[in-house]
């Protein structure tokens, strides 16, 4: 994920120009945000820190 962070801290993949359906991310200190690139005003799920680094690992 290499685009630059906006200035909400939400972010996505840099392969999203390739398929815009995408979700972006946005890291906090004890959480992390995953909503959906194409309505940014719509859900945001939150996932513990654990839950999300088992997610990444697995």
């Amino acid at each position: 994920m290499s685009n630059p962070v906006d200035r909400t801290g939400w972010f996505k993949s840099s392969r999203s120009a390739e398929n815009p359906a995408c979700v972006e991310v946005r890291f906090a200190p004890d959480a992390t945000a995953v909503r959906d690139s194409k309505d940014p005003g719509g859900p945001v799920l939150t996932f513990s820190r654990a839950a999300w680094v088992t997610f990444v690992r697995r």
